[in-house]
């Protein structure tokens, strides 16, 4: 589906929380007819991330995250709470038209094949849900719910993804988590983070360095798609975009905390 075989590599480094998302955004609007597409890598500090219609009193000690003013921004794509910090994110950013008369759920399964390749090639069997016959779970909480097209490693979620369409473009972003904060992640939330269902590489027997892993993410990606990725960094309209968006939405509370 994927139909051309040049892509453009954005590797932005640890970022905060708002610039992430700020910069995802611009990168989004930025996107026009006939421009490549787009492969995002970039890592955060310890924040967390809500999806677009997260209901954050149900699940989060709201009291907590903001007398201690805790790190966290609302995506502009679906999905649940997530943890980051430790981890490494991806954005894809496509035309629409290539996945044309496919649906969202075979959407997931189509972009995520780099990952399944990605875990094989750290030695890791990974599978889809939905592949594994396990029921979904919903839930406010990324971690504690699986749906058909979340990958799990040895019965044990990893990461998470989420999409938003536009009327020409297709974006998806993900993550990938290294390690995770236990201990911080834990006493922000007023019930189960869903902690002990999920998967990380350093827990799975894999320490390795954002350098590394970005690496080979790209590599897998390559390889699944048959691509090449050519590294760039983000043009001067990208950054004033992602700079507004950052100080006009991603750091005001009425976005981040009630969308």
């Amino acid at each position: 589906m994927i139909i051309t075989n040049t892509w453009r590599l954005i590797d932005s480094g640890s970022e905060t929380a708002q610039s992430n998302m700020a910069i995802d955004e611009a990168l989004l609007n930025c996107y026009k007819e006939g421009d490549m597409p787009i492969m995002r890598l970039y890592g955060w500090e310890d924040s967390l991330s809500f999806g677009r219609f997260s209901t954050l009193s149900k699940s989060l000690n709201t009291h907590k995250v903001q007398s201690e003013n805790i790190p966290c921004v609302r995506r502009m794509s679906g999905g649940g709470i997530l943890l980051h910090g430790g981890d490494l994110s991806y954005t894809l950013i496509i035309p629409r038209d290539w996945l044309k008369g496919t649906g969202v759920k075979e959407s997931y399964h189509y972009l995520c094949g780099f990952l399944i390749s990605l875990y094989k090639k750290m030695g890791y069997e990974a599978h889809f849900a939905r592949d594994l016959k396990l029921d979904e779970i919903p839930s406010e909480i990324c971690l504690a719910g699986l749906e058909a097209y979340d990958i799990v490693i040895k019965g044990k979620k990893i990461g998470g993804n989420a999409q938003r369409y536009t009327r020409h473009t297709l974006f998806q972003h993900g993550s990938i988590p290294m390690r995770i904060n236990e201990v911080f992640f834990n006493e922000l939330f007023s019930g189960d983070a869903g902690l002990d269902k999920m998967a990380t590489l350093q827990q799975l027997g894999t320490p390795i360095l954002y350098e590394d892993l970005s690496l080979l993410v790209q590599e897998a990606f390559r390889e699944t798609f048959e691509v090449k990725l050519v590294p760039d960094t983000l043009s001067e309209s990208e950054q004033r975009h992602a700079k507004q968006l950052q100080a006009e939405k991603y750091s005001q509370e009425r976005w981040n905390l009630h969308g």
